[in-house]
């Protein structure tokens, strides 16, 4: 009983405190801040360079979707798509890249280097089962060397 008494009345000392603070910031004008309805006339000798603009650098972003040639990721698992393990004509059957092309399409490559399409697997698909895209590489073949191949 106690217990109950003293959390209501924390709570309601919180509630007063937030009410307070509340109440500071209703008065206005607030001291920095000019009044809604007085606007100062734009000055024509303002410097146009002083606009910081909103998006990072381009060294910062990260690359969209259109400015790479796809995606990789490893599937050390056997691949199973519409209830049938994928299998390469070599016998592979594990330890897959699978590629997402720019253009939705989707392209298996075994340990020997063989690459089919995947007609049944989709971009879809893809962004389901991959994770967060962690680097990019500048060719194919530094892509491969990082996941393994």
């Amino acid at each position: 009983m106690f217990r109950r008494n003293r959390a209501d009345r924390e709570f309601r000392e919180a509630q007063r405190a937030g009410q307070a603070v509340l109440a500071m910031h209703t008065e206005l004008p607030l001291p920095d801040c000019p009044s809604p309805g007085s606007q100062a006339a734009p000055t024509p000798a303002a410097p146009e360079s002083t606009v910081v603009p909103d998006f990072l650098p381009a060294d910062f972003r990260a690359p969209s979707r259109q400015d790479v040639s796809g995606f990789m990721m490893r599937w050390d698992l056997p691949l199973i798509v519409d209830g049938e393990v994928r299998q390469c004509h070599c016998g592979a059957y594990r330890n897959w890249i699978v590629f997402n092309m720019r253009d939705d399409s989707v392209w298996l490559r075994c340990e020997a280097g063989h690459e089919t399409k995947e007609a049944r697997l989709d971009t879809a698909w893809y962004n389901r089962n991959s994770g967060p895209v962690d680097h990019f590489h500048p060719t194919l073949d530094e892509g491969l060397r990082h996941l393994g191949q």
